[in-house]
């Protein structure tokens, strides 16, 4: 009887890449309306690019943005680099081992941060960590930092996933950055060259992004942070944050506490407290540390729990004078324009003029 031949055996990164590059091919080649094994928003993303009469193979331009357009692009994006900086140094430490490196985009796309274990020596690596550049759709095709910004989902994104042929090299996860006011802030990335795919740095990157998310809104000027929680649920991953101001008004509030409270994310400003609780400003204004959490009534006949998180000051009029030296600095930083300087803090321009309202100007 023959000896029968022996098989190689196909490594399990090998298979991945055979897929991804039977949907390309089902797609790209022959127009396929079903992709089997690639995520929907991927084809979507291709179809787009192809839609603008682009080809893979197509040559990629890693273009950065000119001078004047970087200094606004920082300058608007300052409260972000701040929260975000602790973040990256994290990051640094943790992915240090795998060959990946992070990046921070502003919501249009333009690099604002980069991580320090991205290697700029390595020229594919240098092309797209670098401040400034664009990295958005529609100037480098199918990528995690396109995706996550134009999906508003945590994303991941192997090779050939990528619709240009150049970018083919790259691995990345993503995941976009929610701000204060509800709308996308940036997006943060975490990307390899030629690297061993890493599926589990999308759930890396969801996490850091929430905790950016946490630190833009505790930098909001404002009177109490609440943590909100529906009775009976303990797990702070549950909890929602809400920061109100001395008025009553709520100033920002992150994804839970949107969701739990039904806050609009297309509204101009937050509303009043009043407009989602049952009951008086006070109610959650006057609340303490040293209180216990109390439950308190929505319009919706639901009730939830609620517990200050942070205090500031407890003298009004101290912490009028604090956040009126905020909003002199970002005015200031600003050259006088209400709407730069709103953007610095965090606020809708109407909030910041209601602000300069009360106090005169």
């Amino acid at each position: 009887m023959p000896d029968t031949p022996a098989t190689t055996p196909v490594a399990p990164a090998d298979l991945r890449l055979h897929a991804i590059g039977r949907a390309r091919d089902a797609l790209l080649s022959q127009g396929a309306a079903f992709t089997p094994g690639i995520e929907p928003w991927i084809a979507r993303s291709w179809r787009r690019c192809m839609a603008q009469g682009r080809r893979p193979t197509d040559a990629v331009a890693f273009d950065a943005v000119g001078r004047a357009a970087l200094r606004q692009h920082r300058e608007a994006n300052a409260t972000l680099l701040a929260a975000a900086s602790p973040v990256l140094a994290d990051l640094d430490r943790l992915i240090a081992p795998t060959r990946y490196f992070s990046i921070l985009t502003d919501a249009a796309g333009v690099v604002v941060a980069v991580g320090a274990s991205a290697d700029s020596r390595d020229r594919r690596v240098h092309a797209i960590a670098r401040i400034g550049v664009d990295l958005s759709e529609r100037r480098v095709g199918t990528t995690a930092i396109g995706a996550a910004l134009g999906e508003l989902h945590p994303v991941w994104l192997h090779r050939g996933e990528h619709f240009f042929e150049a970018t083919s090299v790259y691995s990345c996860a993503g995941a976009p950055i929610v701000g204060p006011d509800g709308r996308c802030a940036g997006m943060l990335d975490l990307t390899g060259v030629l690297a061993p795919e890493r599926p589990e740095l999308r759930h890396l990157a969801a996490r850091m992004a929430r905790r950016i998310e946490d630190a833009l809104l505790r930098a909001l000027p404002h009177r109490t942070l609440l943590q909100v929680r529906w009775p009976g649920i303990d797990d702070n991953d549950e909890a929602g944050l809400l920061a109100l101001d001395q008025d009553g008004r709520i100033v920002g509030a992150d994804r839970t506490a949107r969701t739990m409270l039904s806050l609009d994310p297309s509204a101009a400003e937050l509303p009043a407290v009043q407009q989602c609780f049952a009951a008086p400003p006070a109610a959650l204004l006057d609340l303490r540390s040293d209180m216990p959490a109390q439950t308190l009534p929505l319009w919706s006949g639901l009730q939830v729990t609620v517990a200050p998180v942070a205090q500031r000051d407890p003298n009004p009029a101290r912490w009028r004078d604090a956040e009126a030296q905020l909003i002199r600095e970002a005015l200031q930083a600003a050259g006088g324009n209400v709407a730069q300087a709103a953007r610095r803090l965090g606020l809708s321009r109407a909030t910041l003029y209601r602000r300069l309202a009360s106090r005169g100007r």
